[in-house]
Order: structure tokens, then sequence, then C-alpha cells
């Protein structure tokens, strides 16, 4: 059986975030959709400071999706240069290894 969009975005938001922490990096709230219509993503901060990164799924290529969620934790993070290749390298792997992109 073939899981929802929606299931399977909040599988891999959780493996995602714990790779992420795993790598001493700060993982944000991950939802979906976006408040704002038209848009892809956005990044927003919660009063306490938690940052929310919101995704839009729907009709979207799932490669897609997961870039998104890649470098959401990247933009949060503020990661620049040999660092920001480093991490994006091994969140891609982490996703290449647990995750189906193809779906």
């Amino acid at each position: 059986m073939v899981e929802s969009r929606a299931v399977q975005f909040a599988e891999t938001a959780r493996s995602l975030s714990n790779r992420a922490r795993s790598l001493g990096l700060d993982a944000p709230i991950f939802r979906s959709p976006p408040r704002r219509l038209g848009v892809s993503r956005t990044l927003r901060r919660r009063p306490d400071g938690q940052p929310v990164v919101a995704i839009s799924i729907r009709g979207r290529p799932w490669a897609a999706v997961v870039s998104d969620l890649i470098e959401g934790v990247l933009v949060v993070n503020s990661l620049v240069g040999a660092d920001l290749v480093r991490a994006r390298d091994d969140l891609w792997q982490h996703c290449a290894e647990s995750i189906e992109l193809a779906a």
C-alpha cells in the first residue's frame, strides 16, 4: 500500500530532524502547508524563538519537498562555506539512504 504524502512528509521530517541533531544542528519544527498562499516554503519563528519551516507538498515532486526540508535545516542554522556544504551533503546522503525520493 502506498502511504500518503502527509505521512511520508512527517516521517521524512522526523528522520531528517534526528539526523540534524546528531550533527549538532538545531532542527526546526516542520509543518505543511505554508500559511501564505502561492509559496513553496516559508520560515517564521514562534514567540518562544523556535523556528518553523512550512513546506507545500501538494502537486510538487517529492525531491523538491525533500530539498526544502534540507534547506530549512541549513537556513535555520545559518550555515555558510564548508560547514554548509558538509551539512548539506550529509543530509542528502541520509535522505538517499533512508528515504525513497521517487515517491
